[in-house]
């Protein structure tokens, strides 16, 4: 058996930063304000988008255009909108080695912290793209985290948010679930994968442990900042 590293001792290298929707989230929040409040077009931009005929970025600025709906019915809406019911031990488990966990998502702030906010989470970090009201049921998106030099065009340059808490903390376990999260799987030191991200790291042969949960995902964090090695890592969840 592998010799493990005193928790307090590893611990104190590790950062991790988490995708939101899908992975933190149940659904896809943006997706269900476009199915509920979207008007005509937005369709058309998710597809150029599959196709690659534009970036994230645009396809996004140009669906939340397309939201009709008041503050009102956006907020009673994310009232509904449900999250791992682990995560919230997940960050207590973290916080208590003092890992720090950080929310990283080409999503949206606004509904991000509004989500977070209601199961007692409103101190957590996020970095997503900006909601700003256009008029009374109008919206746009604004991207303060967007960089020319991003792979996929996003909202939110996800290797560059991490490459900033590599160079602050030493090493970032990273969170994910999806095609936004392929890019910088490849950069993080260890990498939690759920649904299509499972695959794209074994393709890649991205050191990574699979999870279903965040109550497994809580075992996987302590195990990673104690330096258990990967193969042994998913031992532990089979």
């Amino acid at each position: 058996m592998n010799k493990r590293i005193p928790l307090t001792a590893a611990a104190a290298g590790w950062m991790v930063q988490s995708d939101f929707d899908g992975t933190i989230s149940v659904l896809d929040v943006t997706d269900t304000l476009l199915n509920r409040f979207g008007m005509p077009g937005w369709q058309a931009l998710e597809e150029a988008w599959e196709r690659g005929d534009i970036g994230s970025r645009e396809c996004m600025k140009g669906q939340v255009a397309l939201l009709d709906m008041s503050e009102a019915e956006l907020r009673a809406h994310l009232d509904g909108i449900a999250i791992d019911p682990d995560f919230v031990a997940f960050v207590a488990a973290a916080q208590a080695q003092g890992v720090k966990v950080q929310v990283v998502s080409d999503g949206i702030d606004y509904a991000i912290r509004h989500v977070l906010t209601r199961h007692g989470l409103g101190h957590l970090e996020v970095i997503a793209n900006r909601l700003v009201p256009a008029g009374e049921r109008r919206w746009r998106l604004e991207s303060p985290w967007a960089s020319a030099h991003c792979a996929r065009a996003s909202g939110n340059c996800k290797c560059e948010r991490l490459a900033e808490q590599q160079a602050l903390h030493g090493r970032v376990l990273y969170v994910g679930d999806s095609t936004s999260d392929f890019c910088v799987s490849g950069k993080a030191d260890f990498v939690l994968a759920k649904y299509k991200l499972i695959a794209h790291c074994e393709a890649q042969a991205i050191p990574h442990a699979p999870f279903e949960n965040f109550a497994q995902a809580t075992r996987l964090l302590n195990e990673v900042v104690r330096g258990v090695p990967a193969p042994q890592l998913v031992e532990t969840m089979e």
